[in-house]
């Protein structure tokens, strides 16, 4: 088989535990670029990239917009005709390569939602809320939102952030492996900068119409909970037990406590801005 018309952009920082499993998952000759846009990695992570063969852009974030993706949609633009952004804890399924090839063969949408497993403490989930991301469209059809915000995290990629493209959006319903091997702790102090971008990110939302009627039907429901203390549990609820995450036993109920502590935080980080404001 040829190489896909299609650039796989890895965004990385201190990556070493993640990406040798990312690229060899990607393998060779499946894609006709992959490219890492680097944060200034201080282990050896550019070391692994070289060692595949593998083109490596250094990114220095100067706090503004535009964020690691964006500022390489516009200042690396690909020369393939698709673009493909993959974390380095995402390792593609062979399902998923051939199902990729079919939808690029038919050539009828600028955008696909992608599905994803996710693996916690060494297993793969069988229960709780699916995790996709639209992060697979054509060069040209758009970018990833822009988010003004007066409080920007230490996070130089848009995280949350999707892309808004020009045409249908598809699907492709075989999944991506979500498989990080940092640990409970990186998991856990990652969810504290999450939740202090959520918060900000909610207040501007809050006060502008524009970006409301953008929000998908998903962002509309997590944004009515945002301001209410119930928010971790009825996440926990529908995690746990309308979405049998039950079925992981211990596993499933400690990632849906993590979780509910995570939205619990967003909303009390919510609360502190706005005394912030009023003060």
């Amino acid at each position: 088989m040829l190489p896909l018309d299609l650039t796989i952009v890895i965004p990385v920082l201190n990556e070493e535990k993640n990406l040798p499993g990312c690229l060899t998952a990607i393998g060779n000759g499946f894609a006709k670029k992959i490219v890492l846009v680097d944060s200034g990695s201080s282990d050896s992570t550019k070391d692994i990239a070289y060692a595949h063969g593998v083109d490596v852009i250094d990114f220095s974030w100067n706090g503004q917009f535009p964020k690691k993706r964006n500022w390489y949609l516009r200042n690396h633009t690909p020369a393939t005709k698709w673009v493909l952004f993959l974390d380095a804890d995402e390792y593609l399924t062979d399902s998923f390569k051939v199902e990729l090839n079919e939808a690029l063969l038919k050539d009828d949408k600028v955008g696909y939602w992608l599905n994803y497993t996710i693996y916690f403490l060494g297993e793969k989930l069988k229960g709780g809320y699916p995790l996709n991301k639209l992060a697979l469209f054509r060069v040209g059809a758009g970018e990833y939102e822009r988010i003004d915000e007066k409080e920007w995290s230490k996070l130089d990629m848009e995280i949350h952030e999707h892309p808004i493209l020009d045409g249908e959006i598809g699907k492709i319903r075989s999944k991506i492996d979500h498989l990080d091997f940092r640990g409970v702790s990186h998991y856990v102090n990652k969810h504290v900068e999450y939740a202090n971008w959520e918060a900000s990110r909610f207040l501007t939302k809050l006060n502008d119409t524009s970006m409301q009627q953008k929000m998908t039907w998903k962002q509309k429901i997590k944004y009515g909970l945002m301001q209410s203390p119930f928010i971790g549990i009825v996440y926990f609820f529908g995690s746990f037990l309308l979405l049998g995450g039950f079925r992981d036993g211990a596993r499933g109920l400690s990632f849906a406590i993590l979780k509910m502590a995570y939205f619990t935080q967003v909303y009390c980080r919510i609360k502190e801005l706005k005394t912030a404001q009023k003060n």
